[in-house]
C-alpha cells in the first residue's frame, strides 16, 4: 500500500488569521526560557463549553490564564438596532435560555424607564415570581454542568431531574419551558390563574424536598467538598477588583444584591436574605447558590400567598398607543399590533437587574422618531466576571481547572452574546 503524507499546515491560512487570538511570540519565549509550557484548554463542548482558555503550566501548577471567548458570538446588539422594541423581547432573553424572566425583565424594565410605565401590581408579583423560577432553574442547571465536571454522573441527573419543575411550571404560566418572551412593556402577556399559581406553589414544596436528597448525594458528599473547598479562591478584595458580580461576588463576603441595593418588582415587600459566605473558594461559590435556591423558593410562597388582584397590563401605556380601538380588546389578540408602533422618547436609558448569575445591564439609545432603538447595549454577568474567573485559575493545579470552572457556572453564549 502506498504512503501518503499529511501536510500539516504550521499556522493558519491567512485567511483565517483574523478569527484567531494570536499568542504573542515573547509570551511563548518567556514560558521557554522558565521551563513552562502552554497548554490550549477547548474550544470543544465537552471541555470548556466553546471557549477557549491558554493556560501557562509549571508543573501542573497554573502561571496565567487568558479567556479567549467569542466561538459562539451572535452579534445580539446589531441585531437588535434594526428590529422593533418587542421584536427584541426573544431575542435578547437568549444570552442565558435558562433564565428567561430575569432577561425579559431586563430589557422591558429599560423601556418601563424610558416610558416612565407604571406596571400594575399584580403584574409586579408574577414578574417576581418568574424571575426566580428562572435563578432556581439556572442554579439547578449550573450544578449538574458543576457535577459533570467532577466526575459524578449522579449529580449530574438529579438537579436536572429536579429543573423540570421549574420548565413545567413555565409552560403552564407562559405556554413554553424556556425562552418564554412573556414579561412585556407594561406588564405580562397575559394573567395567571389560580390553578396554575397553584401548581407552582406545590411545585416549590417537592423541589425543597428532594433537595434535601441532592445535598446527601452531592452538595455534602466528601469527595465533592474535597474538590471545591481551598481552590479557586478570590477574597473580598481580589473580587471587587476583578469586577466579579453575584452570588460569585457574595461568595468573596461582599453583599451586593441588585434586588436590595435598586429594589425593583415585588421585592421590597417580600421577606428574604442574602446569602453570603467569607471563603471565596469554589465550594463557597456553590453554596451561597445553593442557599439562593431556598430563599428563592421563599419568595415564589409569599409572592403567591400575597397576591393581589387587579389588571396585569398597563392601561395608560396602551392609552398612549395609537389605534388600540380599531382591533380586538383581547390581550392576545392585539398585542403585537399595538406594540409595534411603540416609540421611546429620546435619549439613553440604563437599567440594572440582578440575573440568576449576576448583575444584568441593559441600555438603550433612542433617537425619539422611529420604533427600532438606535443602539442596544448588553453587559451580562458572565462577561463581567470572566476576569476573576481567570484570576482564580492561578496558582491552582491544572487537574482543578473543571472544578473551578464549574463553580463559576459559565456559560458562553451568555459572555459572547
Amino acid at each position: 500500500m502506498k504512503d501518503m503524507a499529511i501536510d500539516i499546515p504550521v499556522e493558519p491560512p491567512a485567511e483565517l488569521k483574523s478569527l484567531f487570538i494570536p499568542i504573542p511570540p515573547e509570551y511563548v519565549e518567556d514560558a521557554y526560557n522558565k521551563d513552562e509550557y502552554l497548554v490550549l484548554v477547548g474550544p470543544q463542548h465537552p471541555g470548556s463549553g466553546h471557549m477557549r482558555i491558554i493556560l501557562r503550566l509549571k508543573g501542573d501548577i497554573i502561571m496565567d490564564a487568558i479567556p479567549d471567548p467569542g466561538y459562539v458570538h451572535r452579534s445580539m446588539e446589531k441585531l437588535a438596532e434594526n428590529r422593533l422594541y418587542i421584536q427584541n423581547i426573544p431575542l435578547l432573553e437568549r444570552p442565558s435560555i435558562m433564565d428567561p424572566g430575569n432577561y425579559n425583565l431586563g430589557y422591558v424594565r429599560v423601556i418601563e424607564k424610558a416610558m416612565d410605565i407604571e406596571v400594575p401590581e399584580r403584574a409586579r408579583y408574577i414578574r417576581t415570581i418568574l424571575a426566580e423560577l428562572g435563578r432556581i432553574g439556572t442554579h439547578l442547571y449550573d450544578a449538574g454542568i458543576l457535577a459533570v465536571f467532577l466526575g459524578h454522573t449522579t449529580g449530574f441527573m438529579w438537579p436536572f431531574g429536579l429543573r423540570e419543575l421549574i420548565c413545567e411550571s413555565f409552560l403552564r404560566a407562559t405556554g413554553t419551558r424556556i425562552t418564554s418572551s412573556f414579561i412585556v412593556p407594561g406588564g405580562i402577556r397575559w394573567d395567571l390563574d389560580e390553578k396554575v399559581l397553584d401548581f407552582i406553589n406545590k411545585s416549590t414544596y417537592t423541589l425543597e424536598k428532594r433537595l434535601k436528597g441532592f445535598e446527601r448525594i452531592f452538595i455534602k458528599n466528601p469527595a465533592v467538598i474535597s474538590r471545591l473547598r481551598d481552590v479557586g479562591i478570590l477574597n473580598r478584595r481580589e473580587a471587587i477588583e476583578y469586577g466579579v458580580v453575584g452570588p460569585f461576588l457574595r461568595a468573596s463576603g461582599v453583599e451586593y444584591d441588585v434586588r436590595r441595593v435598586e429594589p425593583y418588582e415585588a421585592y421590597p415587600e417580600l421577606d428574604w436574605d442574602v446569602p453570603i459566605a467569607e471563603d471565596g473558594d469554589a465550594y463557597s461559590r456553590f453554596l451561597v447558590r445553593v442557599e439562593e435556591i431556598y430563599q428563592s423558593i421563599s419568595i415564589i410562597r409569599q409572592a403567591i400567598s400575597d397576591m393581589p388582584g387587579g389588571p396585569v397590563m398597563s392601561e395608560d401605556l396602551i392609552g398612549r398607543i395609537k389605534e388600540k380601538d380599531k382591533v380586538s380588546r383581547d390581550i392576545r389578540g392585539y398585542f403585537y399590533r399595538i406594540f409595534s408602533k411603540l416609540k421611546l422618547p429620546s435619549g439613553e436609558y440604563t437599567v440594572l437587574t440582578e440575573a440568576a448569575r449576576g448583575t444584568l445591564l441593559y441600555s438603550i439609545v433612542s433617537d425619539g422618531e422611529s420604533n427600532v432603538p438606535y443602539r442596544v447595549r448588553i453587559i451580562t454577568p458572565g462577561w463581567a466576571y470572566l476576569r476573576g474567573f481567570m484570576e482564580s485559575l492561578k496558582g491552582s493545579r491544572v487537574s482543578d481547572l473543571q472544578a473551578i470552572y464549574g463553580s463559576f457556572g459559565y456559560f458562553p453564549p451568555e459572555a459572547d452574546r
